[in-house]
């Protein structure tokens, strides 16, 4: 199974960024949807954003839309997500996910076949 690395989790202050990353060790990574999933302490896993495999398509959250931005270089097997305007409400465990099969942008998790194993992100008030 193709091993998804997320990286770039950190402590920032309210207001501050991080720009996440998760690597893929397989060429098939840059075919499938990937997505981002965000898990805060004592609540269930969340979507925060997606993205076709071309890059041509994303959809967000409405929690962290105009904030967040999701992109994706295929030639380096990663997928990048960009955190803008962190609030405290964002801290999380943060997740990205492949969806081989798929065709459309998916906010479900069971849409998504293969998981890294997370990268925290507290954001301090």
């Amino acid at each position: 199974q193709v091993q998804l690395v997320e990286s770039g989790g950190g402590l920032v202050q309210a207001g501050g960024s991080l720009r996440l990353s998760c690597a893929a060790s397989e060429r098939t990574f840059s075919r499938s949807i990937v997505g981002w999933f965000r898990q805060p302490p004592g609540e269930e896993r969340e979507f925060v954003a997606a993205i076709a495999w071309s890059g041509s398509s994303t959809h967000y959250a409405d929690s962290v839309k105009g904030r967040f931005t999701i992109s994706r270089d295929n030639a380096k097997n990663t997928v990048y997500l960009q955190m803008n305007s962190l609030k405290p409400e964002d801290t999380a465990v943060y997740y990205c996910a492949a969806d081989y099969l798929g065709r459309l942008l998916q906010e479900t998790r069971t849409a998504y076949d293969n998981w890294g194993q997370g990268t925290q992100v507290t954001v301090s008030s």
